[in-house]
């Protein structure tokens, strides 16, 4: 059985496959080994994302592990995670609508068993090795933008950054978004600095209360994307890359994943076209 349904994998790599830049020969006699097809090391890479298996175990025949770090190397050099997680967004504004109106920010903080760049004692883990992703959704729960970074570090330091990210929409923050945003967080970024954040932003906020019952509201949405990536995806559950170059190019290719899967959810009782799975997904 595939990782990824064939309904899935098949538009997403009819889109990376134009993204992938045009390979220059350089070797002097032109009598190496055949280069391996980039769709047998994209369809490795989308396994070892989703089974969070290492790259020698999902290895074979048609494909070495080196083979596949050397060529995700080279597309993560190239930007073409990110490019493809901004192509399935926009798809998704066009047929479905983004709404940017009401925003969800908040952690989560997963094991980093190898350490790395983004790693750091967990709070919730004994002090091991951990790695917290800082996200961002709609109000539909479709991921927009991550931050990664050491499990030590307080969410609120990384609200700034995760919503500058929006300004991939347009050259800066507030070009070509709605007017009023909402920004929905959870009692962990109850402070006064992150109300002046949002001020200074020109947001509006709803932030629930230290010290009383569960608020929930609009934000169970971050919650459910945040199950999204550790249930649906290994490699960010259990985070063994160290580069956080490499951690934030599998956070991409599965943001990529869960945007045009939603998409094929909700366009499939709206749209018809050939590929059109024969059940919902």
């Amino acid at each position: 059985m595939p990782a990824v349904p064939s309904s899935i994998i098949e538009p997403l790599w009819a889109q990376f496959s134009v993204l992938i830049p045009p390979v220059v020969d350089t070797h002097p006699l032109g009598c190496h080994r055949p280069r391996v097809a980039d769709r047998i090391v994209f369809d490795k890479l989308v396994q070892v994302l989703v089974l969070g298996a290492s790259y020698a175990k999902i290895a074979d025949g048609t494909c070495s592990a080196t083979t596949i770090r050397t060529r995700r190397d080279e597309w993560i050099s190239a930007g073409l995670f990110t490019q493809l997680e901004q192509i399935a967004l926009e798809a998704y504004d066009r047929i479905v609508g983004l709404d940017l109106g009401d925003l969800s920010v908040d952690g989560c903080i997963v094991k980093a068993p190898c350490g790395g760049e983004a790693a750091g004692k967990s709070p919730v883990d004994r002090g091991k090795q951990g790695t917290k992703r800082s996200v961002l959704v709609d109000g539909g729960g479709v991921p927009l933008a991550c931050v990664s970074a050491p499990a030590n570090r307080h969410d609120s330091v990384f609200l700034r950054p995760t919503l500058e990210k929006l300004g991939r929409f347009e050259h800066r923050f507030g070009v070509g978004l709605p007017d009023q945003i909402t920004v929905h967080l959870d009692a962990g970024y109850d402070s006064k600095a992150t109300r002046a954040l949002l001020e200074e932003l020109d947001c509006q906020s709803v932030i629930s209360i230290k010290g009383e019952p569960l608020q929930a509201g609009a934000r169970w949405v971050v919650e459910r994307t945040n199950s999204w990536h550790n249930r649906g995806f290994k490699k960010l559950h259990l985070c063994t890359e160290v580069r956080t170059r490499v951690i934030d190019a599998f956070i991409a290719l599965a943001g990529a994943i869960i945007t045009t899967r939603r998409l094929i959810r909700t366009a499939w009782t709206t749209h018809r076209w050939n590929t059109r799975p024969p059940r919902r997904p």
